[in-house]
């Protein structure tokens, strides 16, 4: 007989498309054609060199060895270069910055190092499960705080309850934001900065969509503004800016205290990342110049696509400045998973109900631009018939 699951475990909340992947499984068995927008996980390919410094990585014997925590020397280097002509901001390779096996684990790890039981980390609601599900593995408290439209999607710097601010001691913010694809102005982020050093909190930036901007944007680092130094640690991803999501591998950078503190963790936990991945990455790192602006023309075009599609089926679309979602309110009230669930059974179209993503998600659905224009087009139009239906309809 197993032992009873530990309190924290208990606590973890349920995968974000419970039951999908089975009704999917059993529609696509139908017959039915599903057009899948739930997962942030874009059909696109890696950038070649990425692909080629690989496969010329694979065949070297040393690459295969344990790379430990150090990783690759070239692939810090390079990391610090890109963050220097990319923001303006410079790091030391060794001491500002960590390769991870995707930006997701190194932002889970984090409460392992300042949390004690009964502190707080304060999430953004909805938001990615990693910072809940970290600060709850670390015996942590979750405050969690409601995106609404009224705020522009941003966490509000006061009114949090004294109880939470004696003992929080991790802020988690995302911007460009999934899922709601909102971007944060320069002078909510220097706020940010001066509220964590005013109450002592370390500000965990996920920035992996800095790089998927529309229209002129260039969303910046956390690490340009004056304070960050003291304060911040901003986690960056190849997933998303390079189609790499299955490849693993991201890092962190900012407070040299907190790098050195994240690395001690996780020489405890992993030996590192496959050097022949950490060559690839810094092959997409050398192209970033010459190959991204094409694979964010991509997802613009699918972008406009997806939102004039929608808005002339009667929803209500923000047209986001940058990331690869939209995030769209649900029509006449409904509940998102409703909605969710009437679009596959009825339609064939995953979309992602916002209540999956936290409390403060409900009233949306995301959308995933990760399949093309025209299949974005024709995922609109049935989502459009399951909208006119209304609750009780079929």
């Amino acid at each position: 007989m197993l032992p009873v699951q530990s309190a924290a475990f208990r606590r973890l909340p349920g995968y974000p498309l419970a039951g999908i992947p089975e009704l999917r499984r059993t529609l696509e068995a139908q017959g039915v054609d599903i057009i899948d927008l739930g997962a942030g996980d874009a059909d696109l390919p890696p950038p070649p060199r990425a692909i080629q410094a690989l496969q010329e990585a694979a065949e070297v014997p040393a690459n295969s060895r344990y790379p430990f925590q150090l990783g690759v020397p070239a692939l810090r280097e390079g990391i610090a270069a890109w963050m220097e002509q990319r923001f303006g901001v410079q790091l030391d390779p060794f001491t500002g910055l960590l390769p991870l096996i995707g930006s997701k684990e190194g932002i889970a790890h984090m409460p392992r190092i300042f949390l004690n039981p009964g502190d707080w980390g304060i999430v953004p609601d909805p938001g990615y499960q990693a910072y809940s599900g970290g600060l709850i593995l670390a015996g942590g408290r979750v405050h969690r705080v409601p995106l609404r439209p009224e705020n522009d999607f941003l966490i509000p710097l006061s009114g949090f309850p004294e109880r939470v601010l004696r003992r929080a001691r991790l802020l988690y913010l995302n911007y460009p934001n999934n899922p709601t694809a909102a971007a944060a102005p320069p002078e909510y982020l220097e706020e940010a900065i001066a509220f964590c050093r005013r109450h002592r909190m370390v500000l965990l930036f996920d920035n992996a969509y800095s790089e998927i901007a529309f229209d002129g944007y260039r969303p910046p680092s956390i690490l340009e503004f004056p304070g960050s130094e003291e304060v911040a640690v901003e986690f960056h991803s190849f997933s998303k800016t390079y189609n790499m999501t299955g490849w693993r591998l991201g890092w962190a950078a900012g407070n040299p205290q907190v790098v050195a503190a994240l690395s001690k963790v996780k020489s405890f936990i992993d030996t590192g990342i496959f050097k022949g991945v950490q060559w690839a990455g810094l092959a997409a790192l050398e192209s970033h110049e010459d190959w991204v602006p094409g694979n964010v023309a991509v997802f613009q075009g699918r972008r406009d696509a997806a939102a004039g599609e929608l808005a002339a089926q009667g929803f209500d679309v923000t047209v986001p400045s940058a990331t690869m979602y939209l995030w769209v309110p649900v029509p006449g009230g409904e509940p998102s998973r409703d909605f969710a669930i009437r679009a596959i059974e009825q339609e064939g179209v995953i979309v992602l109900p916002g209540s999956a993503l936290g409390d403060g998600g409900e009233g949306f659905f995301r959308i995933a631009l990760t399949v093309s224009e025209e299949r974005l087009r024709e995922a609109a139009r049935p989502l459009g018939r399951v909208a006119s239906r209304g609750p009780g309809g079929s």
